[in-house]
């Protein structure tokens, strides 16, 4: 029997999205003992975490996200709050080196896991930075505690928060360093381009450019993080933490069900009671109605929103660029001119200039509604250290272009035009870099403009912005997306819960469903710790 033939109409919690966020949601109400029902639009689940053969049968492509960062830090991955690793098969691969930059002169600056590694590299181009660099990760460390407490809770009051960080020094400077851009702070530490570029290109994976003010504490915290943490990747793919939240939603009684496009959530008296699909079926919740829509589409789904309220949520700014995505099936795996030793980072960039100001112009043009020239680019063979995604001896390549969503000739509809352009414009860059990537290595090819991302999922990755909105200060802790809906509700709907890249702590794959379990925990009078710490 499928399961969606073996669904009832009534259940505790109804949720709107199998993204991995709704679906952290969902498995902690389903661990507390509530009856859950996930309703997701399309065939498979994980939003933007999911795997897929996209090319060519047997080769398992992540199709957006890949490399977890943020997510290594969550209590649900380093307490197992779960049973995601015990219970439900969940494994991750965690590689010596989680960053790396080859530059256009095919030299490289690599990141160890190993502190004094990573200064040996950086020794080689500059011994005033890599002895800067082993002070600035051992204040960013010191204030790495600090900055994570808060990640994967609900956001206290931007007031509190910087009243709270006013009381210390420590607090002081990185509440100075939230105000400031990330190029700001790295002129302060470094001397050479290289390092600078090798820092400024790995915060603006966040789909941030350098120069925007607030970014400051992205690339001061974010070595701490890669040294403490690493960049972890589930063995087989990303979309297999999905795949573990869904066996965990399931053992704990829960549905899971796919093709169930929603169409609005029911309302009566102002509370949420329920979710209605595109085909008349109507699913009603005692307790919580949970919803991965973005502010931006909230109008669509709830009726009788505060029209002050709903054009709020559409004023809120998405990330100041997209993503072309390029996927390649291999006959063998990559390889790079700048030597074996880059084939194994988790994330590897590639950058087609040594020079800081050339680089810094490529986020001008992005801004602008071009593709920077060199263009702005990461990737790797994801198979090399994980041979599970790939026939035996067979090879992948996953390729990042920083792109903008509206073209200034054309706008964001031009992207059908020129796609195919774009993709071959973005291998012949990258051949720069590696001897291998030729026409007869390539077996198979599958390309995502920032168009497609938003027609992926049109009520998250609103303006081809997969991390929901973008990461402005204003637009942090409880201001994300708005201060109104900064704390997973939305006003004048009781018990209707907001889940998504969207919400705090911000885009990626963090595992933030955690803070809108919290939040309808508490609400539900349950003891979040408890049902976290008890065995699954």
């Amino acid at each position: 029997m499928r399961e969606k033939d073996a669904m009832s109409n009534e259940y505790d919690v109804v949720c709107m999205g199998a993204g991995h966020n709704g679906l952290v949601t969902a498995a902690y109400l389903a661990k507390a003992g509530k009856r859950v029902l996930v309703l997701e639009a399309k065939e498979f689940v994980g939003g933007g975490v999911v795997t897929r053969e996209l090319t060519l049968p047997g080769f398992r492509h992540d199709q957006h996200s890949t490399a977890h960062i943020m997510l290594t830090g969550n209590p649900m991955i380093q307490a197992d709050e779960l049973g995601l690793f015990a219970k439900f098969g969940l494994r991750y691969h965690y590689a010596d080196v989680p960053y790396a930059t080859i530059f256009s002169d095919q030299t490289s600056l690599i990141t160890h896991r190993d502190v004094d590694k990573t200064c040996e590299s950086i020794a080689r181009i500059s011994p005033h930075d890599a002895e800067s660099y082993r002070r600035f990760v051992a204040l960013s460390s010191q204030m790495l505690p600090v900055f994570m407490q808060g990640l994967y809770s609900p956001p206290i009051p931007m007031g509190a928060m910087v009243a709270m960080l006013d009381q210390s020094p420590e607090g002081r400077d990185l509440l100075c360093t939230m105000f400031k851009n990330s190029l700001q702070v790295v002129n302060e530490w470094f001397e050479h381009d290289k390092v600078k570029i090798h820092l400024l290109k790995l915060v603006s994976e966040n789909l941030q450019t350098p120069e925007e003010l607030g970014t400051g504490v992205g690339v001061f915290l974010m070595p701490a993080l890669l040294h403490r943490f690493g960049v972890g990747q589930p063995i087989g793919g990303s979309g297999e933490l999905s795949e573990a939240l869904v066996r965990c939603i399931r053992h704990h009684g829960g549905t899971v069900a796919t093709r169930q496009p929603v169409r609005k959530v029911l309302t009566r008296g102002g509370r949420a009671v329920g979710l209605e699909t595109e085909a008349g079926e109507r699913y009603l919740a005692k307790d919580a109605v949970i919803g991965a829509i973005h502010p931006a589409r909230l109008g669509n789904f709830i009726d009788g929103l505060d029209a002050d309220l709903l054009r709020r949520a559409r004023s809120v700014q998405p990330s100041s660029f997209s993503l072309f995505l390029s996927h390649y099936a291999l006959a063998e795996p990559l390889r790079y001119h700048a030597g074996p030793e880059l084939t194994g980072p988790t994330m590897l960039e590639v950058v087609g200039t040594t020079d800081l100001t050339t680089f810094l112009e490529g986020y001008d043009a992005l801004r602008r509604g071009r593709l920077p020239q060199p263009l702005i680019v990461s990737g790797g063979d994801n198979s090399v250290n994980d041979k599970t995604r790939v026939p035996p001896g067979r090879g992948t390549a996953y390729i990042v272009c920083f792109a903008p969503y509206s073209l200034a000739d054309g706008g964001a509809a031009r992207w059908d035009e020129i796609k195919e352009r774009v993709g071959d414009e973005v291998l012949a860059f990258y051949r720069q870099f590696t001897p291998n990537l030729t026409d007869a290595n390539i077996l198979g090819r599958h390309l995502d403009s920032p168009l497609d991302h938003e027609r992926f999922s049109p009520n998250s990755f609103v303006a081809g912005d997969m991390h929901g909105c973008a990461p402005f200060f204003h637009q942090t802790g409880n201001y994300r997306p708005i201060p109104e809906l900064g704390n997973y509700t939305v006003p004048g709907v009781d018990r209707f819960y907001l889940v998504g890249p969207f919400m705090h702590p911000g885009g990626g794959v963090f595992g933030a469903g955690r803070g809108t379990a919290i939040r309808v925990c508490d609400d539900l009078k349950l003891n979040f710790d408890e049902i976290a710490s008890a065995k699954p």
